[in-house]
């Protein structure tokens, strides 16, 4: 594989990010390439905000991979800061070759130098895969996640 770089996503990324959350069963009926208008606006609220880093896995400049983490301050646990991760995406030509592996690792590096104590991440019931890729790397499926749609 090419040198792989990750670095904070710029306004320019935005149509390969979303290409890449458009590329698989459950993006292809969410996700709208044609309308960059809303991800514009998501962008630089993220962009805006130290809380969150939109992070891309870069290949000669090509954008292959996605992630989104975001910091959450809190009380529990001694008010321990905690990372949440969000939106892992690697590119269906870049698939199994261990990028995947290697951007969580990026996600959970920013998380300790960031000073958090725990990282946390969702994944959709229905990515199984996803689920294994997780607990291989040392997620635990200790909760049981909700959500509620309000659009």
């Amino acid at each position: 594989m090419d040198e792989i770089t990750f670095r904070r996503a710029t306004a320019a990324d935005i149509p390969a990010i979303v290409a890449l959350l458009a590329d698989d069963a459950l993006g292809t009926g969410r996700e709208n390439p044609a309308d960059l208008t809303p991800y514009r606006a998501a962008f630089a609220e993220l962009d805006g905000d130290p809380q969150h880093v939109l992070l891309v896995a870069d290949r000669s400049g090509e954008v292959v991979g996605t992630a989104q983490l975001t910091y959450l301050p809190g009380l529990a646990r001694g008010g321990a800061l905690r990372a949440q991760i969000e939106a892992v995406r690697v590119g269906s030509a870049a698939r199994g070759t261990g990028l995947g592996s290697r951007l969580i690792e990026e996600c959970l590096r920013l998380a300790r130098e960031r000073g958090c104590a725990l990282v946390q991440l969702t994944s959709d019931a229905s990515r199984t895969d996803a689920h294994r890729f997780y607990e291989r790397l040392g997620f635990t499926a200790s909760h049981v996640g909700f959500k509620l749609s309000l659009v």
